[in-house]
Order: structure tokens, then C-alpha cells, then sequence
């Protein structure tokens, strides 16, 4: 099982390069970071972990910019965004973004992408909440049109680019998504909570699931694995990334006994001497 881990980086915390290079020389298989791009200070949305949302939320670096200083420090890392808030993204701009860091980091990139919990944020982006998803449905398939080998043109709903030159490409192959089709781009994982929406979603247009915290998997993997397989796709290729965990030796056997491959580990928003002894603590997973 490879282990990965996650951390929200602000501007106290150990910085980019010092984290990539010592989670590499641990052992670890990737780096993911969430997203804010501003969390606005008067808000009815509750925190997702109920109570005060922690201030680590209003100081998170970007996570492209934190990514790329991680990729030039660093040669085997995996490099993830956990998740990209699309709806808030020109879409256009974002495929560049991407498509950029997976070439220079020889398509390493997992683009981990969801829907988002914050109402007031995602309304200063001018994003309705009520459409989110289909607003997220239709960049994504602008992104994969501008991420083809071929100029493709796109016109959906709320999104369409006209065939167009765009380079660099993802290094990573298409992959099937039954029926003919392909899916082009870096490996795609989707954020959110179980249920038919979001595993329609991953079938349409990903490479598999981000459930946030990991639990519940037994009961929610048949479902998404019926879905996946509903919609043609190839049951070997499915992904299941345990995403923000605290690990336990029990809990992670658990995942083992499911077929899980990669666990993404939680880190605390800290220092470098802080950290340090997290990640000694998480050396008996790797």
C-alpha cells in the first residue's frame, strides 16, 4: 500500500520544498494539498468539522504554486491537489495550470477536484450553489477537449471553448471510459460524499474516488463499484484514495483487506520541528 500525505500549508507552516523533500526521503509516495482561495469572514456556512473552522482555512497557499516549488525539489514525489475547488477556476486557465505542472513534473499529477462547502466562498467566484455540480461537469469537459491530441471544440451549458492549439498536454495516456470513449488529462480522483451523484460522476469523467476521512468504505465501495462498471468501465481500473486519514494499524489493514492501494494521511497545519515527530509516528505504515 503506498502512503501518501496531506497538509494544509499557510504562510506559519513548514514551507513546500522542506515538506517535498522530506516526505520523499521518508518514503512517501505523494504530497496533496487542499484549496481556499479566501474564506469570507461573515458566513452562515458551518465548518465541515462543525465548530470554529480553524484558521488554517483563510491561510492556505495555492496549491499549483506550493506544487510546483515541490516537483523542482523532488523526483519521484506524487503531486495532488486535494481538492481543487473547479466551479471557482476559468476553466481554460486551469487545464493550462495542470497540464503545465504534469509536464514538468513528468506527469505526476493527480488532479483531485469536488464541489467545495463553502456558499459564501465559491458566491464571491460568482458561482450559483444550486448548479454547482453540472457548472463543475461542464469545465471539466472543456478542460479534457483542450487536453486532447486533437483540437477539439466544446460548448456546454455553462462552458465552451472552440477547437483550439493548447500545450503543453498531460503526460499521462487516455484512458478507456467504455463505449469508445477516452479520458484524456492528468489521473482525476473526485471529492465528496457517498451517493449516486458524485459515483455518476466519477464513471462519467474520473479515475476514481477521494473519500474524505475513508470511512464507511464497505458499505459505499459495491455501490460505486456497480455504477463504474454500469457505465462500461473497466472494474481493474477503478481507484479508491482514503483521503485525510488518521491512521490506525486496524484501520489500515481494513483498507488493505478492501483492495485499497494508496491512503493519503492527514499531517497537522506545523512547523517542520512540529511535524517531524508526526512523521515518525506514520513511519510504521510505509
Amino acid at each position: 500500500m503506498r502512503i501518501a500525505a496531506t497538509i494544509f500549508l499557510t504562510d506559519r507552516t513548514i514551507s513546500p520544498t522542506g515538506l517535498a523533500r522530506t516526505l520523499e526521503e521518508r518514503g512517501f509516495c505523494g504530497l496533496y494539498l487542499p484549496e481556499h482561495t479566501h474564506i469570507p469572514v461573515s458566513r452562515e456556512t458551518p465548518a465541515p468539522m462543525g465548530g470554529e473552522l480553524p484558521e488554517m482555512y483563510g491561510r492556505t497557499l495555492d496549491p499549483f504554486v506550493a506544487l510546483g516549488q515541490a516537483a523542482a525539489v523532488t523526483e519521484r514525489l506524487g503531486l495532488g491537489t486535494g481538492i481543487t475547488l473547479v466551479a471557482q477556476h476559468d476553466p481554460i486557465g486551469l487545464a493550462k495550470q495542470a497540464a503545465t505542472l504534469d509536464h514538468l513534473s513528468g506527469g505526476r499529477l493527480t488532479l483531485g477536484i469536488g464541489y467545495g462547502w463553502n456558499v459564501e466562498e465559491a458566491a464571491d467566484h460568482g458561482v450559483e450553489w444550486r448548479t454547482r455540480r453540472e457548472l463543475v461537469g461542464d469545465k471539466m469537459a472543456l478542460m479534457r477537449a483542450l487536453w486532447a491530441p486533437e483540437p477539439t471544440a466544446y460548448a456546454g451549458r455553462f462552458a465552451s471553448v472552440q477547437a483550439s492549439s493548447a500545450y503543453p498536454k498531460p503526460v499521462q495516456p487516455p484512458r478507456d471510459l467504455g463505449g469508445g470513449g477516452a479520458l484524456y488529462g492528468p489521473r482525476t480522483l473526485l471529492g465528496g460524499a457517498a451517493g449516486p451523484k458524485l459515483f455518476a460522476a466519477i464513471a462519467d469523467h474520473g479515475d476514481g474516488w477521494l473519500p474524505i476521512g475513508g470511512g464507511g468504505l464497505t458499505e459505499s465501495l459495491p455501490a460505486l463499484r456497480q455504477v463504474w462498471e454500469a457505465a462500461g468501465r473497466d472494474p481493474k481500473s477503478l481507484q479508491v484514495v482514503p483521503y485525510a486519514v488518521q491512521p490506525s494499524p486496524g484501520k489500515m489493514a481494513h483498507y488493505a483487506e478492501l483492495g485499497i492501494e494508496e491512503v493519503v494521511l492527514q499531517l497537522p497545519s506545523a512547523t517542520e520541528d512540529e511535524l517531524l515527530p508526526v512523521l515518525d509516528g506514520f513511519a510504521q505504515y510505509l
